[in-house]
């Protein structure tokens, strides 16, 4: 038997598992309904990485998704990438394992898996490994938003994988093995790395705060709210394609925030701006910080709640009653040329439909929102996310198999 890595190895029970009571859960399931990695409870570090298929065999993009699913269910459990190991191979052959885990708790680790529209067909149009006519509709690049300067590098991608963890050497390990396990089919296209979630996905988390300071994601959608999931983020049979029901769409989109710019600005400007109090943050129409946002409320200079704010362009009652469950990450990568702080959110969105639940209040939010002068958008991506798998089944299995 190979090394584990130690602290929560688990074998197949259907809750999470927990080294002692009330701790975070070492372990999640790997299999089911729906991926990990959505609904579960928002770890504090991500890898995220976005690779180009380079291969032009179906039968090998089918291999690496098995290979793929054997070595993420295994991490995922607290186990080597490979059934051998870091250290226990023969001592002239690579390990199928990279090592830097060993004795670390998998700290809840989640394997998120999606597939891009350059899976289906190239740039130009042409079927790539027989599956143009199962591209679902809605899987098309997002457009250019208002204020975007992306940088095409760092956008788009065949393939993608968000690997999630209360340890960042942990989702950087995960990230690894997988990359060098799909070595000569996908090549690593960008990644990114993050820390302190930006959203709370669960009404057992407390709400954070995002680099300006302010509290993130108080109205997103949470684990425990099925009829909304049903509704906004998870993919209806009837819907598009077959094979994708039970799955969502990941929007992905890296926003640099102008930190040092933010900062010298007022507390009641940038209060102003947000829509809430920084403090306890509650709307700035009264309450307290889960109290329902009144957009009609006025004072003795109009609204409140400025119409402009961040708030009030994204709510749901001026968007539809659109909703999507945010999963971000804050980042900092260093300085940039003009020796500012590269830092920001990195944004991920899981929507039932982006044509619906993402582009038209992305539009909204670029032509309208008082915060845009702070942001800048340097990446975008669109990728659907395959429902969970059942045992024997690799991610997307339905795809590849006609009905």
């Amino acid at each position: 038997m190979a090394a584990g890595f130690g602290g929560g190895v688990w074998y197949g029970d259907a809750h999470a598992s927990t080294s002692k009571a009330g701790a975070v859960p070492t372990t999640y399931p790997f299999r089911g309904e729906h991926q990990a990695g959505i609904v579960t409870p928002a770890q504090d570090r991500l890898h995220f990485a976005a690779f180009d298929i380079t291969t032009r065999s179906r039968a090998q993009l089918v291999a690496l998704l098995e290979a793929w699913t054997t070595a993420a269910e295994r991490m995922t459990q607290g186990l080597p990438a490979g059934r051998v190991g870091p250290t226990e191979g023969a001592p002239l052959v690579p390990p199928d394992d990279t090592g830097e885990a060993i004795g670390l708790s998998p700290g809840g680790l989640t394997i998120t898996f999606g597939f891009g529209p350059g899976m289906f067909r190239d740039q130009k149009g042409r079927d790539r490994f027989g599956l143009a006519d199962r591209q679902p509709d809605a899987l098309r690049d997002l457009p250019h938003f208002s204020g975007d300067q992306l940088d095409p590098a760092r956008s788009r991608g065949d393939l993608c994988v968000q690997a999630c963890s209360e340890d960042p050497q942990v989702a950087v390990h995960a990230i690894r093995n997988l990359a060098r396990i799909g070595f000569g089919t996908v090549a690593v296209r960008w990644s990114q790395l993050g820390f302190g979630r930006t959203s709370t996905t669960s009404t057992s988390q407390a709400t954070p705060r995002n680099l300006f300071g302010f509290k993130d994601g108080t109205l997103n959608v949470k684990a425990e709210e099925v009829a909304a999931l049903e509704k906004h983020v998870w993919v209806g049979a009837e819907d598009d394609q077959a094979w994708l029901a039970g799955g969502s769409y990941l929007a992905a989109r890296r926003i640099n925030m102008h930190i040092e710019i933010w900062d010298r600005q007022g507390l009641l400007p940038q209060e102003q701006i947000i829509g809430r109090t920084k403090g306890t943050g509650a709307p700035l129409s009264g309450g307290t910080e889960f109290t329902p946002l009144n957009l009609t409320e006025k004072g003795s200079n109009g609204p409140l709640i400025p119409v402009d704010s961040h708030v009030s362009v994204v709510s749901s009652e001026r968007n539809r009653g659109v909703r999507m469950l945010r999963r971000g990450y804050n980042f900092v990568d260093g300085s940039n040329a003009l020796g500012g702080l590269d830092a920001g959110l990195f944004f991920i969105a899981y929507v039932r439909d982006p044509r619906t639940h993402f582009i038209p209040l992305q539009a909204t939010m670029a032509s309208n929102d008082a915060m845009m002068e702070y942001l800048q958008f340097t990446s975008s991506a669109i990728f659907a996310v395959p429902p969970g798998m059942k045992p024997g089944e690799h991610v997307g299995q339905a795809l590849f198999e006609r009905p």
